[in-house]
């Protein structure tokens, strides 16, 4: 049994779902919606949080939950952007408090010398975080290293699944050996995943790619009446540079940009929904980047005057990942090797130096796809055996 505020949250939580469709007009109910299949696990246990602004349960943060059910928190790890979901992009996350609550909150982004002794002082570490679907979303890394500090010190993990909002298809390059390896590219999956963190964590188990082939000590509460093929539009934005649906589903092709200096719109109102660089060959459409709350434009762009592509209006239930933009700026810029100005962190995003070399090589879309199509075809089997919900295909 659990308290009268879970139920009352329950239902609640699943009235604010409602408008979450699927296909099939169900309603989507997240794993930590589901207060009955968790609670119980929870009680009379010390608890640590890994969680940010997306952990959820109706319209009250989790965490705040779990303190109105008496759930024995001791603290909470926070990823990348805070846990709060307002820190800049790559910045560091320190030791901090949080105000709502007075919980003490450590950062899992980056190194945390402490971080085994902090895990071991509980014994179940809770991780409900949205993930939006692609390799070089950090959010999967830190799931990596709680389950790695958890099977380290025999701590149980419980992840609260959600759905994935890019999780109709599986696409891009599977990353290559560890010369491509880090927290963009952490793990040998398609760049384009189709997993929830749920599924992504019972791959990793499986797969033996914690330290030494350890595995931990995993629940997953799945999401209810959900399949891969659904349309899913995020109640909570993910970080401040994904502010709605569209630029969730461009994020897919355009993060690729990051590693040229060609703005995707950073520190504009239109992050992943604009492309643009200072010289009137990319387009008619403007704008100047600048600095909005947890987001910068990359100093090549900062109040500059871009020219380029206004993508705001696109379907975005219909965009999938795709190499066009990126072959298309390329190509107008004329500048060759050099349009990759970072090339480094764009082997790692792609997880390869393959695709780099291949554009400057001159193939097209359709002769770097079939260059990926075999490794891309045993990830995808790989991928089926962890599969729980039904797939898209």
């Amino acid at each position: 049994m659990f308290s009268p505020f879970s139920f009352i949250s329950f239902v609640f939580s699943m009235f604010l779902a409602m408008p979450v469709m699927g296909l099939s007009n169900s309603i989507i109910i997240p794993g930590a919606d589901q207060l009955e299949e968790y609670l119980p696990l929870l009680k009379g246990k010390k608890v640590g949080l890994m969680g940010n602004q997306t952990s959820i349960v109706g319209s009250k943060h989790l965490v705040d939950v779990l303190l109105e059910n008496k759930v024995d928190i001791r603290f909470a790890f926070a990823p990348e952007h805070g846990f709060r979901g307002d820190i800049e992009r790559g910045e560091k996350v320190s030791k901090d408090v949080d105000v709502k609550t007075g919980l003490t909150i450590h950062s899992l982004y980056g190194t945390n010398e402490k971080a085994d002794s902090i895990v071991n002082s509980v014994d179940v570490m809770v991780f409900d975080l949205q993930d939006v679907g692609a390799r070089f979303y950090t959010y999967v890394v830190s799931m990596h290293q709680i389950m790695q500090l958890c099977a380290n010190n025999g701590k149980k993990v419980i992840v609260l699944d959600r759905p994935n909002p890019n999780g109709d298809q599986v696409d891009g390059p599977v990353r290559k050996d560890d010369r491509f390896k880090s927290n963009v590219s952490y793990h040998k999956i398609a760049m384009i995943h189709g997993l929830t963190v749920g599924e992504l964590a019972k791959m990793i188990n499986g797969e033996g790619w914690l330290e030494n082939g350890v595995q931990c000590d995993l629940t997953v509460i799945p999401v209810k009446n959900y399949d891969h093929s659904m349309k899913y539009e995020l109640p909570v934005i993910p970080s401040p540079s994904l502010p709605n649906y569209t630029s969730v589903r461009l994020y897919m092709s355009l993060c690729l940009f990051e590693g040229t200096d060609i703005s995707v719109g950073r520190g504009t109102d239109w992050p992943f929904q604009v492309l643009g660089y200072p010289d009137p060959v990319f387009g008619k459409f403007t704008f100047i980047p600048g600095v909005r709350p947890g987001m910068a434009a990359h100093v090549e762009q900062q109040d500059n005057l871009c020219y380029g592509l206004d993508l705001r209006g696109i379907d975005a239930a219909s965009e999938k990942f795709s190499l066009k933009y990126l072959l298309d700026f390329y190509q107008k810029s004329g500048l060759k090797e050099k349009f990759f100005s970072r090339p480094d962190f764009f082997d790692k995003l792609a997880g390869t130096d393959e695709l780099r070399k291949q554009i400057i090589e001159g193939m097209n879309e359709k002769q770097i796809r079939d260059s990926w199509k075999e490794e891309l075809a045993a990830y995808k089997v790989m991928r089926k055996k962890y599969l729980l919900y039904p797939d898209f295909e």
